[in-house]
């Protein structure tokens, strides 16, 4: 196609493959489902729902260039639009920007046209230029042809007399002659020399938006002034606005207060030792392993009950809070980290409650940097966000921890965005948050809020007066990226503030820029891990033993070790190094497992560095004798023992008669309370009972773990379509052209004059049987239209193989690939010019 493209479709035909690329992988929405031609290309990419999307996805100084296109004229020569970004005396920061801002605009397909004749797609101006309703960040109001449509042509003609103008013969010049006026600078400046001080100190209020003013219904002298000329002009009953001619002129011709061509810089940067900063994220990193492993164990044997509406209870997230010693917040953040792993679930059942997962037994098992892998790959592509807890919903209901409506869909982008800004920092440094966060805002202003222009309001006066709208509250972008550096350093991505070494594995992308895939994630998560694991503590296999009933493991202990001192003893403190203390209660529960006073003397001489002590040893003995002494069986429950004294002074004790007790024997007692409540009833009178079955035999307490039926993690709510694939995006663009091929190529008649462009061709049906069977004969294309058997038609493009039995076997050009259609699907058939395909 050769000369300047009248519309977004032209322009786009005569783009390379790569463009369009560029511009599918740039916009994913526009390939579902995948266009027929470059015409429903260019149609789609102009509909709102789209163009929306596009332009919260443009930085600060794109996002600027657009909006100023949209209060240019239209079309935009290059020069004009680098005035407005920078001003009457320029700016070499802006000049040197704002190709790259062009060329983004173009490549999306927000802009198209010659640099002598920019246009902004018709939606994209509808979208930012100014308005009453919606006002510009830009500051400016309407046009002066836009400000006096509707006004009485006599009043008209009476501004522009006033302002020195001759006076016109309609409306249309009337207005043409004043905007002409307030465009040119020497005749402007000319102009406001003469007005009154008050009245340049009302412009100056209006000059960088908002535009809107109130006034009375008799204006002070300077105001009238400006009315007389036009330099404001009526916005309604008691409201006046400032032209947009009139703004630029007193601007210095700046679309924009303030305009950045460039990202703010990541400073002030802190430089620590890389090693100190890694070995930080490493001691953080098995911190997070050993919080997920206590809430496990917490609720090994159940967790707690699913509301109605879905989640868990204000008060068993305290509780949950409580028992791993930790807030509130953090403790959501431990059971989404968990949740999202697929490590907890709700069970399903009628009485529906927390518990661990199946999977979470075979994530105890791994190595620890197997299990750190699992938890950061889980929370990288999490949309779920934790830090919401609490807050309200848009009903005013509060969101509960592990409860529906927790995600936000940018979560996974932002958090990745942050950690890679982190990543281009030099090793072991770190800024400010405030830095970090700020980029991110410039990166999508959009999303990333900003003050709105607000409407004026008149002051006590009646003057005009500008008013500016409160900056809005943090966010929702920048709250994601601040629980994001904060869920990061929990996690031992960073330390210190700054990008562990490891955790730059963490941000590998495939080599073809696509969005990674679970599996990319899990496989960089992976290699992350496997960097981290030289400086994660090495378990242990001992404790020492202490003389006033303690023993401190130094370190981390083998996962076995741990778990039978967790039976054994009580864990009084935890930190560099864990403190267990040993009590008749402790030593009973480890009874009650089933082990024996031999057992537990030999399992502490075997793992101890340092003696068993004396008191110890005394402890596990005295509490062994007793163990058992007493026996609990089902009667509705009954006491044994063959001590007839002892059952005596149970009977003598107040502190029995809730368990409503009767002697049937010398060594009997029966009682009208459950087994499980005898036992718990004399063990807090200072007994150590044990349970016996039907046929005498001691009964081992040893609980079973509780777990839910098999449950996938939640799956993330994706922000949009997925970013397409290399072959998908081949694949449309091959399927865009043939299409377009299709609809555009020239054909020959059979009989009847060519359809009209975009219309299917109709031929009768000895006419499109000849016809296919002649093409198969001489290899020639053919267009024809189809409709398939949903009653979708469609043209295409095919080289016809075979014909019989009433189908035509084609290669289709549309598709790029062989197919069979049925001649009677076929609306008609027309053969392509020599030179179409």
């Amino acid at each position: 196609m050769t000369g300047t493209p009248r519309t977004l479709a032209e322009e786009l035909r005569t783009r390379p493959d790569g463009g369009l690329v560029g511009l599918l992988r740039a916009r994913p929405d526009l390939l579902s489902p995948v266009p027929g031609d470059v015409t429903q290309l260019a149609t789609r990419a102009g509909t709102r729902a789209s163009v929306v999307r596009a332009v919260e996805r443009l930085d600060r100084f794109v996002l600027q260039t657009a909006e100023a296109l949209a209060v240019a004229p239209d079309p935009c020569p290059y020069g004009t639009l680098g005035a407005l970004m920078g001003g009457d005396a320029g700016d070499p920061a802006v000049a040197a920007a704002l190709p790259r801002a062009v060329a983004e605009l173009r490549a999306q397909a927000l802009v198209w046209g010659p640099d002598d004749r920019l246009r902004l797609v018709r939606t994209a101006r509808e979208l930012l230029t100014p308005s009453a309703v919606h006002p510009s960040p830009t500051g400016l109001g309407p046009t002066v042809a836009e400000a006096v449509a509707g006004m009485s042509p006599g009043l008209l003609q009476e501004i522009i007399a006033a302002a020195g103008l001759p006076t016109t013969h309609d409306p249309v010049t009337a207005a043409a002659a004043l905007g002409a006026l307030f465009g040119d600078r020497a005749r402007m400046a000319a102009l406001l020399d003469t007005a009154p001080a008050e009245s340049i100190a009302v412009l100056d209020k209006l000059l960088w938006g908002p535009p809107y003013g109130g006034v009375t219904d008799r204006p002070a002298p300077h105001l009238r002034w400006l009315l007389d000329r036009g330099l404001l002009l009526p916005a309604g009953a008691r409201n006046v606005v400032l032209p947009r001619e009139v703004a630029l002129h007193l601007r210095g011709g700046r679309a924009h207060h303030t305009t950045e061509p460039a990202a703010p810089a990541l400073s002030p940067t802190t430089e620590r030792d890389p090693q100190l900063v890694d070995n930080a994220a490493a001691s953080q990193a098995f911190t997070a392993l050993a919080t997920v492993e206590e809430l496990l164990k917490e609720w090994d044997l159940g967790g707690p009950a699913v509301l109605r509406a879905g989640g868990m209870s204000v008060r068993d997230l305290k509780r949950t809070a409580t028992a791993l010693d930790t807030t509130e917040q953090l403790a959501a953040f431990w059971l989404e980290l968990a949740y999202g792993a697929g490590l907890i679930a709700s069970d399903g059942e009628a009485d529906e409650r927390f518990a661990a997962t199946p999977a979470a037994e075979e994530w105890l098992q791994l190595p620890d940097p197997e299990r750190w892998a699992a938890l950061v790959a889980g929370w990288l592509a999490a949309t779920r966000t934790p830090g919401v807890v609490g807050t309200a919903d848009a009903k005013g209901r509060a969101l509960a921890a592990l409860g529906p409506h927790l995600d936000r869909s940018p979560a996974p982008e932002v958090r990745r965005r942050a950690l890679a800004l982190l990543a281009s920092l030099p090793p072991g440094a770190s800024v400010p948050a405030s830095a970090v966060l700020a980029r991110l805002r410039w990166e999508r202003p959009l999303r990333g809020g900003r003050p709105a222009a607000g409407p004026a309001a008149a002051d006590g006066t009646g003057e005009a007066a500008a008013g500016t709208a409160p900056a809005p509250a943090d966010d929702l972008r920048s709250r994601l990226a601040q629980w994001a550096l904060a869920e990061a350093e929990l996690l031992g991505v960073t330390g210190r503030g700054a990008l562990a070494a490891h955790a730059h594995g963490l941000l590998d992308t495939p080599p073809d820029g696509a969005e990674p895939t679970p599996d990319d994630t899990a496989a960089a998560a992976a290699r992350a891990a496997t960097q981290l694991a030289p400086l994660l503590p090495e378990p242990l296999d001992h404790v020492l033993l202490q003389a006033d009933l303690t023993a401190v493991a130094p370190g981390p202990l083998h996962r076995p070790l741990a778990e039978a001192l967790g039976v054994l003893a009580d864990i009084e403190s935890k930190g560099g190094a864990t403190v267990y203390r040993f009590t008749p209660g402790s030593v009973r529960r480890a009874l009650d497992a089933g082990r024996s006073a031999a057992e537990l003397q030999e399992f502490l001489t075997r793992h101890s560095r340092t003696p068993v002590p004396q008191p110890l040893a005394y402890l596990i003995d005295d509490v062994a004798r007793r163990h058992g002494h007493l026996r609990i069986g089902a009667a509705t429950a009954y006491v044994r023992c063959d001590d007839d004294a002892l059952l005596s002074e149970i009977l003598a004790d107040r502190r029995a008669a809730p368990l409503r007790l009767r002697r049937l024997a010398p060594t009997v007692l029966a009682a009208q309370t459950s087994p499980d409540q005898l036992l718990d009833g004399l063990r807090a009178m200072g007994y150590a009972p044990a349970a016996e079955s039907a046929a005498g035999d001691v009964l081992i307490a040893r609980a079973d773990s509780y777990r839910t039926p098999p449950r996938t993690a939640p799956a993330p709510v994706p922000d949009g379509p997925p970013s397409p694939d290399p072959t998908l995006l081949a694949a449309a663009v091959r399927a865009i052209r043939a299409g377009d091929l299709a609809a555009t190529a020239e054909r020959k008649p059979v009989h009847a004059p060519a359809p009209a462009p975009g219309s299917l061709p109709r031929t009768t049906s000895a006419e499109t049987l000849a016809t296919m069977q002649a093409a198969v004969l001489t290899h020639s294309a053919l267009w024809i239209g189809y409709v398939n058997a949903d009653g979708a038609a469609s043209q295409r493009v095919i080289a016809p193989v075979r014909v019989e039995g009433g189908f035509v076997t084609a290669y289709d050009h549309t598709a790029d690939e062989v197919r069979t259609y049925p001649l009677h699907r076929i609306t008609g058939v027309a053969e392509l010019a020599d030179d179409s395909v």
